[in-house]
C-alpha cells in the first residue's frame, strides 16, 4: 500500500473524495510515458559522493528500468563497484513549470540482464530507442536492469507519497496515456467555454480563464485565472473514460451539469 499525503486548501475543501488514480497508478503512467531519465549512481573515484548521468531507459514486463551502457562509461564502472542507484524520471512541462508537475524517483540495485532475458530485453529497448540499434551489438554495451527496491512520487505541490514496489508492479499504465497531451491541447484550444464553466462550478464565479493541465481515466485538473491570483482544482469524471471520445462525452456530460446547476464532484 502507498504512503502518501496530500495538502488541502484549507476547511472549504473538505467534502467527497474526488477520485484519482494511485500513487502507483500516476508513477507507473510517468515512467511509461519519458524515455529518458536522470541516474544517479554512487562514485568509485570519489566514495560516498553521487554522480549523475542522462540516461535513456526501456521497460521491462513488471515496469522496471532497463538501460543499455557501455562499460568504458562512468556511470557503469560505478554500478559495477555498488549497484544501489535512483533514477528521477520527469515529464515536458518540468521545463516550465518544475515544482508543479509531477516527478517519481525509482531506487533500486542495477545489475546486468541474465543471458536468457536478454533477447526480450533488447526487443522491448528497441522498440522504445530503434536508434540504439547502431550500436546495441558493440562489444562493450551490455543491457541492465534497475529491481526497484524504493519508489517516490510526487504529483505536484502537496501532494507526495512512497510506493510500494509491488503495488507499482501491478498498477496499469493510465488508458489515456499515449492520447492525453494531444487532448489536453483540443480541449484547451476547442473546449474553452466549457473549461471556464467548470472552473466557475468550483467555486469561483470571478473565474476568467481556465486550462486543463492533467487528464486522466477519472477526471482531470483544471488551472484558472481570477483578479489578482491562479488557483487549481480537479474535477471527476461521472464515470471512467478509456479514449478520446468517452472524454469528448465525459466533459459535456459534466458541462450539463454545471449548466442546470447539478453539483460536480471537484476539490481544490
Amino acid at each position: 500500500m502507498s504512503s502518501s499525503r496530500q495538502h488541502n486548501s484549507g476547511p472549504d475543501s473538505e467534502g467527497p473524495d474526488v477520485p484519482e488514480p494511485s500513487h502507483a497508478e500516476r508513477a507507473k503512467t510517468l515512467v511509461y510515458l519519458q524515455q529518458t531519465g536522470s541516474l544517479s549512481t554512487l562514485s568509485r573515484k570519489q566514495p560516498g559522493w553521487p554522480f549523475g548521468s542522462v540516461m535513456p531507459y526501456g521497460l521491462d514486463g513488471q515496469g522496471q528500468p532497463v538501460f543499455l551502457i557501455s562499460t568504458m562509461a562512468m556511470h557503469t564502472q560505478n554500478l559495477l563497484g555498488d549497484p544501489r542507484a535512483s533514477l528521477l524520471v520527469t515529464p515536458p512541462e518540468s521545463r516550465v513549470d518544475p515544482l508543479g508537475a509531477a516527478r517519481v524517483t525509482l531506487m533500486g540495485s542495477v545489475t546486468k540482464v541474465p543471458k536468457e532475458d536478454n533477447a526480450e530485453v533488447r526487443a522491448s529497448y528497441l522498440e522504445r530507442h530503434g536508434n540504439a540499434s547502431y550500436w546495441v551489438d558493440f562489444q562493450d554495451f551490455g543491457f541492465f536492469r534497475m529491481a526497484i527496491t524504493e519508489i517516490y512520487f510526487v504529483g505536484g505541490f502537496g501532494s507526495m507519497g512512497w510506493v510500494m514496489p509491488t503495488d507499482y508492479v501491478q498498477a496499469a499504465v493510465d488508458p489515456l496515456a499515449d492520447e492525453a497531451a494531444n487532448l489536453i491541447r483540443e480541449l484547451n484550444s476547442e473546449r474553452a467555454e466549457t473549461l471556464l464553466l467548470l472552473a466557475r462550478a468550483l467555486g469561483d464565479a470571478d473565474a476568467q480563464q481556465a486550462t486543463v493541465t492533467a487528464l486522466d481515466r477519472l477526471g482531470l485538473h483544471l488551472r484558472f485565472t481570477t483578479p489578482g491570483r491562479m488557483q487549481g482544482g480537479r474535477v471527476a469524471f461521472t464515470s471512467s473514460v478509456r479514449n478520446a471520445s468517452e472524454v469528448r462525452a465525459g466533459l459535456a456530460g459534466l458541462a450539463a451539469q454545471a449548466k442546470t446547476g447539478l453539483p460536480v464532484l471537484h476539490s481544490l
